[in-house]
């Protein structure tokens, strides 16, 4: 029986090879990685640092441990050079596998901005566990508190940014828009983010862009577009990410800003699926997406092993919120769909300092939901009644 292979050791992959695991105690697993291979939930990463934990710490079990626990073959620091789809294998460093089906799980890479200056290859990005222990020796190489400036203020560089000057350092927020969250939340939540964070001790220079990073006497200078420099002693990126393409792309597989997928998480090739932050998504509606958050992740994870057991299994959409992790002010949204976002909008309250907002499109129907509290039996009420407006759902195959 030749194996099922899965691509990648992050979170997607071993979900789908867990619940596959659930379904057929007997079938071949086989997970290749580039890495160590260890388990560790990388939401974590960004709300680690006010806790003080380690990369050690946060990382649950290692590649052993996951190899016995799902009965299947993990190989390690093992790089993915090709996918000959028509002969159903992939080449590695160490040699060519077989495989029965394949699932793509292998990420995305961050967004790397185009800086000037002698320092810009010393901008740091936190995407990895390695990228965090990396990140935090740097920190812990330093006396007393550091200065950090923080590159991007969507949904990574604000938990980023909350959760440092929650360790004590010094953090200098910087997006070139006007508020926080500005890609997927009303204005009336990036408000109340933006005052949080300036109360929490966050320098925000928002309307402002980086252009060069230069070395200066052992630190950095950090030069903006209207002039201004910024001294730091460490520069964190987290302007977004980029869906890993270059396996799919090289092997032929249809993809757009991920690898298009069909509503069972099956790509353009037969017997090849993918899923998490390299994967888009056909909606009913017409659009296409990616959604790199970890509901649509664990359901299609959930979808794709079922169909691997036997019973095609179509990937369940239903709307989940995107929790921010900014202690100063959390955050539960569903945001926007992009294609409804001009000509639709946020109407909402803000009562005691609550935030709560809701996005109705052109045709009044509520597609989205915003609200600054963590109160479960509200966001469930909001989800019920996005639910009954009958929002877009994976385009049936």
């Amino acid at each position: 029986m030749k194996p099922i292979l899965i691509v990648g050791a992050g979170l997607a992959g071993y979900t789908v090879a867990r619940e596959l695991r659930k379904l057929d105690k007997a079938v071949p697993i086989v997970i290749v990685t580039a890495d160590n291979g260890g388990f560790y939930s990388k939401p974590m990463l960004s709300n680690a640092f006010a806790q003080g934990k380690s990369a050690a710490q946060l990382a649950s079990h290692d590649a052993g441990k996951m190899a016995q626990q799902l009965n299947a073959t993990v190989l390690t620091n093992t790089r993915v050079l090709a996918i000959d789809a028509t002969a159903k294998t992939i080449t590695t460093a160490d040699g060519l596998l077989q495989y029965g089906k394949l699932v793509l799980a292998v990420g995305a890479s961050p967004i790397r901005l185009k800086l000037a200056g002698d320092a810009a290859d010393s901008v740091m990005s936190v995407n990895h566990l390695d990228h965090y222990q990396a990140f935090r020796e740097q920190l812990d190489s330093r006396t007393g508190p550091s200065r950090i400036a923080i590159l991007g203020a969507g949904l990574i560089g604000c938990e980023f940014a909350d959760d440092l000057v929650g360790a004590g350092h010094h953090v200098t927020l910087i997006d070139p828009q006007a508020l926080p969250l500005a890609a997927i939340a009303p204005r009336e939540v990036g408000n109340a983010l933006a005052q949080a964070l300036v109360q929490r001790g966050v320098t925000l220079r928002l309307g402002a862009s980086a252009v060069a990073v230069n070395h200066v006497r052992g630190e950095f200078d950090l030069c903006l577009g209207n002039g201004d420099i910024i001294a730091a002693d460490l520069v964190l990126s987290a302007v977004g990410l980029r869906a890993d393409l270059h396996l799919a792309q090289a092997a032929g597989l249809t993809t757009e800003r991920g690898i298009v997928v069909d509503a069972f998480g099956q790509t353009s090739a037969p017997d090849i699926y993918a899923l998490g932050d390299c994967a888009q998504y056909r909606l009913d509606n017409g659009t296409s997406t990616t959604l790199p958050y970890i509901a649509p992740l664990m359901s299609a994870g959930r979808a794709i092993a079922q169909t691997l057991a036997g019973t095609p299994t179509m990937i369940d959409l239903k709307a989940a919120p995107v929790i921010v992790k900014t202690p100063s002010c959390p955050i539960a949204l569903v945001p926007a769909p992009m294609h409804a976002r001009d000509a639709g909008s946020w109407h909402g309250t803000n009562e005691q300092g609550v935030v709560l907002t809701r996005f109705y499109d052109c045709d009044g129907v509520m597609q989205g939901f915003a609200i600054t509290q963590q109160d479960a039996k509200l966001r469930g009420q909001l989800l019920a009644e996005l639910g009954s407006s009958g929002g877009p759902r994976l385009q049936a195959a």
